[in-house]
């Protein structure tokens, strides 16, 4: 079996200096981001029934310290991902993630966390308990939902909703010395049996305000 993220991969982030670094994600990562981008993007089109578009992170605006992690990005906005509630997969130095992501510029934050927090009860015990949550995009740590109270939730919520910057990732995060185990058709498996599991999430982003998509 031939791993489809390898070692190598995953040592990228182990490069110094901004212009190396990228030189090598653009070499070993981006293809691969493509590669996997139609096929991912086809299966969220027919599960969320709406097109999807692939965005590659090209970290433009990075002039001096090079992307600790890197990513590919699936939303229903053509032009871009950041604004909306969307769907990645990416690489750190230590993990691969999986995630549904409304990071700090997303206009839905805060009905997202409105509806989630009024249908807690039985959104939430439906995602596995080996998912994990992130705050904040830009860092490696993660908690499992296993090991959240459901009032740590409910503070994670709130402040979604309050504080600008906030921010909520949830999915699917391996460990190096497993991801790299994976064959390219287990990763793409992973990736859409995630998907699915977190598509009632998505939902929740615009079901009281379809005119806002």
């Amino acid at each position: 079996m031939n791993p489809y993220f390898t070692e190598a991969d995953f040592s990228v982030f182990e490069i110094d200096g901004l212009a190396p670094r990228m030189a090598a994600l653009k070499e070993r990562i981006q293809p691969k981001f493509a590669e996997i981008g139609s096929e991912i993007s086809t299966f969220l089109t027919a599960l969320l029934q709406e097109p999807v578009f692939v965005h590659i992170a090209k970290h433009a605006r990075r002039t001096v310290h090079p992307p600790d992690e890197t990513w590919v990005a699936f939303s229903t906005n053509k032009r871009g991902y950041k604004a909306h509630p969307h769907f990645q997969v990416g690489l750190r130095q230590s993990h691969l993630f999986i995630w549904f992501a409304l990071i700090y510029e997303c206009k839905q934050k805060s009905l997202f966390s409105k509806q989630l927090q009024e249908r807690l009860d039985k959104v939430w015990p439906t995602l596995p308990l080996h998912f994990a949550l992130s705050q904040d995009h830009t860092r490696p740590e993660f908690t499992r939902i296993q090991d959240l109270e459901q009032t740590q939730v409910i503070n994670i919520l709130q402040r979604l909703e309050k504080v600008k910057k906030a921010e909520f990732l949830c999915g699917l995060v391996v460990p190096r010395e497993e991801a790299v185990r994976w064959s390219k058709s287990t990763f793409i498996a992973k990736v859409e049996e995630t998907y699915r599991q977190l598509e009632p999430l998505y939902q929740l982003s615009f079901s009281l305000s379809e005119s806002s998509r």
